[in-house]
């Protein structure tokens, strides 16, 4: 998978990720959930990678690997050239100061004892930036207003804020060590529709003034259109489909990327009808289809693809896990 010109600041070849089932007294391992299977992705600096997919299908675990924050079973993630999986401990700490995460819930991701103040330059401590802690307070201040919010703030506690204003502040708490990444898991799908438009247009401006790259995990393609460069579509831990951010809203490839496009609300009466949006239950990812991992939710099922996993097939520049991709269409 290509993710534009250049050399990527941060390739993903063959990321895998499963974690055991454990039963019984003794939790004996009696199976394993393949959470993420043979993951390639590329991002190049200063652009946004969407890897969008439905709860449960790896996505957040992409990520969590990619931070070492859950362990890969194989594969690489170079940052820079680097394989992040192969280093000690001591070895990844100056990588963690460039690649950053901004969860969910930011509520959770902030400790309710701390000040404002004290949570955003909790990582300039640790990475020992700013000379001292009134300078440290100043880059807080100029944080807080870059992600627009009053410096005055800095004193006050997380409940005394709105939900949008915890997530600034948890942005500004991953700038404050100046990183080069920041991966965004469903960064905003916890606000309001008004809300989300503000965070993504601060997420924009701020990619276009920092030179910033994002990994912009969400369940929902509406949000990621006019912030992404390039999309990949993740089901039951595979990418089913990646391509550039038009190609996959103008012409998807995959069935299940059609089924996520159709879910998403639309002003055009051309784009309406059509599917209703993706059928029936998500499998288990501790016991998959066999054939294609789609084919039992698919509606344009062949009889290979019950039992034939379709490789990667390349359409345009454009890459698609469909038999109805394949030259002469399956």
């Amino acid at each position: 998978m290509s993710g534009g010109g250049g050399s990527p600041l941060l390739r993903v070849e063959g990321l895998r990720s499963w974690f055991p089932i454990r039963r019984g007294l003794l939790r004996k391992t009696v199976g394993h959930v393949q959470a993420v299977t043979n993951v390639d992705l590329e991002i190049p600096p200063g652009s946004t990678l969407a890897l969008v997919g439905e709860s449960g299908c790896g996505k957040t675990t992409v990520g969590r690997s990619i931070l070492r924050l859950t362990p890969a079973q194989s594969g690489r993630v170079l940052f820079d050239g680097v394989d992040l999986l192969s280093l000690s401990r001591r070895a990844l700490i100056p990588y963690r100061r460039q690649l950053q995460i901004v969860f969910q819930d930011p509520m959770a991701s902030l400790d309710p004892r701390m000040r404002v103040r004290d949570a955003v330059a909790e990582g300039m401590r640790s990475f020992r930036i700013g000379a001292n802690e009134t300078e440290r307070t100043k880059r807080v201040a100029r944080l807080l207003e870059r992600v627009q919010l009053d410096p005055d703030q800095m004193w006050r506690y997380p409940h005394e804020f709105s939900g949008g204003q915890r997530q600034r502040i948890c942005i500004a708490r991953a700038l404050a060590v100046e990183p080069r990444l920041i991966i965004c898991d469903e960064a905003v799908s916890a606000l309001d529709v008004s809300i989300q438009a503000q965070i993504l247009n601060l997420l924009g401006d701020l990619q276009r003034d920092l030179g910033l790259a994002y990994l912009f995990i969400t369940h929902d393609l509406g949000v990621v259109r006019y912030l992404a460069q390039r999309v990949a579509v993740m089901y039951l831990g595979q990418i089913v489909e990646e391509g550039s951010t038009e190609e996959i809203f103008e012409s998807p490839q995959h069935p299940y990327t059609e089924g996520l496009l159709a879910a998403v609300p639309s002003v055009d009466p051309d784009r309406r009808g059509g599917m209703s949006g993706v059928e029936g239950d998500v499998p288990s990812p501790s016991d998959p289809p066999s054939g294609c991992h789609f084919h039992t939710r698919c509606p344009v099922v062949f009889d290979r693809c019950r039992s034939e996993a379709p490789p990667l097939f390349r359409v345009g520049a454009s890459t698609s896990r469909c038999f109805r991709a394949a030259p002469g269409g399956g």
